[in-house]
């Protein structure tokens, strides 16, 4: 029951007792049934009202273009794991988000984007800027009409075979966070690749919108 038609019908019933007891002369059975016409108006009942979501409501969205330090921006997409690695675009000019990471706006865990520094058949990859971002810099993620801007807190070059590992880079657990990675150093032909990873961690500046 609502607490509306709680309060007419709890009122009503108060009215109806108070009436038997004015004090006056009894009235006959006959009268009293010619009185009550039974054509009373119901008492009236506020009007239902519709809820809302409350203004606390998160937006949490996966990104999908990330701008960098300087208005460079890059879409993203999205990004699997494969034999425990992660397949990053082909298109150097995109980069890509881990779908095993947290939405952007997520109370928790850590938002993984990724990309190529470069390519042989490419050139430079969107994710070189990365090499120029410091600490303090702000980057965006949006989605849509929706964003969050992030400040970056570190900047640090992590051993290729060690990034796996790394718990800071990937782990889930936390206060929510956002994480660029890349390749970096040393290129290793013989190794199929760079040997270290660019990894550049950033904390939510509030909540996404």
């Amino acid at each position: 029951m609502r607490p509306g038609i709680r309060a007419a019908v709890v009122a009503g019933a108060a009215l109806l007792a108070l009436s038997g007891c004015t004090g006056e002369k009894a009235v006959p059975a006959a009268a009293t049934s010619s009185v009550s016409t039974g054509t009373e108006a119901p008492p009236e009942v506020p009007a239902a009202r519709v809820g809302g979501p409350a203004q606390s409501t998160r937006v949490r969205f996966i990104p999908e273009q990330v701008t960098l330090p300087g208005g460079a921006q890059a879409a993203v997409k999205p990004a699997v794991t494969v034999d425990g690695e992660l397949k990053v675009p082909e298109n150097v000019r995109h980069v890509g988000w881990w779908d095993g990471s947290a939405y952007v706006g997520d109370p928790f865990g850590t938002t993984v984007i990724a990309g190529h520094v470069d390519s042989a058949t490419e050139g430079i990859g969107f994710f070189a800027r990365l090499l120029e971002v410091k600490v303090d810099d702000v980057v965006t993620a949006r989605s849509g009409a929706h964003e969050l801007s992030y400040r970056v807190t570190s900047v640090q070059t992590v051993a290729k075979q060690a990034l796996a590992s790394d718990s800071r880079a990937f782990n889930q657990a936390g206060d929510h966070r956002l994480v660029l990675i890349t390749c970096t150093v040393n290129y290793r032909p013989d190794q199929g690749g760079y040997d270290s990873n660019l990894v550049v961690t950033a904390k939510p500046l509030g909540l996404a919108r």
